[in-house]
């Protein structure tokens, strides 16, 4: 009997992509593959899976007057005849979906085919993507009971965050290694996500005497956000975006601050 085949579609941040990741690898028996954008993050973290990978144009998705808007529309009107060519070509069974402007092409293309759309939202207010593919969606999960509320109760289910197996069972002593610090303090992680959170990073940046004279400091500052200034700072160690090492960093680390989410200790 052949196995039934599945594509993954969401992207953008990173935040996107890693809940699939989660799903990808507990997955058996499952023909998989991948819907991004051309050059968002996605395209790196899949491909590091040997997930078979399609790119199509995608345009972001704006709530203000902007005359960008009317170029992106052109965009996503690409990437939806983009995405159907691919569907068309790989008869899924079903399309699963974590959101971000790559993720509606995909969902209006795979709804006229025929296709069942899975989404799901990891945060306490949908997404304007998850919002536009709610109308398209045959299931919809969540992470938040609150959320809800702001899909139809009739499809809705909440079944919390995907995360990766391995996440938990990281080792603190090579997190310590890696990151060069002792066990003589306590290690605080600072998270914004994978863009990164502006005020996040200037009030660390701006207290950074503070935060080290009590802590050693992880901060997950985004992409591009990394400045050299604070690089030999004493007990500060800045990364725009961790990956293979981020289950050892979180099994040293004593206390976590974050934008949002279901990480333990603190939220920002």
């Amino acid at each position: 009997m052949p196995n039934k085949k599945i594509v993954f579609t969401g992207g953008g941040s990173a935040g996107h992509v890693t809940p699939n990741i989660a799903i990808i690898s507990e997955l058996k028996n499952w023909d998989i593959h991948y819907i991004g954008s051309q050059k968002g993050i996605e395209k790196e973290l899949i491909e590091k899976i040997n997930i078979p990978y399609y790119g199509i144009s995608s345009g972001k998705l704006r709530r203000y007057i902007d005359f960008e808007n009317v170029v992106d529309m052109f965009r996503v009107i690409k990437g939806c005849a983009e995405a159907r060519a691919v569907l068309k070509k790989l008869k899924p069974n079903l399309i699963f979906s974590k959101g971000g402007f790559v993720s509606v092409p995909v969902i209006i293309a795979a709804r006229s085919l025929g296709i069942p759309i899975f989404i799901h939202e990891s945060d306490m207010t949908p997404g304007l993507a998850n919002k536009i593919s709610t109308r398209f969606a045959t299931k919809i999960f969540t992470s938040f009971s609150e959320t809800k509320e702001f899909f139809p109760e009739d499809k809705t289910t909440v079944i919390g965050s995907p995360i990766r197996r391995e996440i938990v069972t990281g080792s603190a002593k090579k997190g310590r290694e890696f990151l060069r610090f002792d066990d003589k303090r306590p290690i605080l992680t600072i998270m914004g996500g994978s863009l990164g959170a502006k005020k996040i990073n200037e009030v660390v940046r701006g207290s950074i005497e503070q935060f080290t004279k009590q802590y050693q400091v992880v901060h997950l500052c985004g992409k591009n956000n990394t400045e050299q200034h604070f690089s030999s700072v004493p007990g500060y160690r800045q990364f725009e975006y961790i990956h293979e090492e981020l289950a050892d960093i979180l099994a040293a680390t004593d206390f976590v601050i974050s934008r949002g989410g279901q990480i333990r200790f603190l939220n920002f």
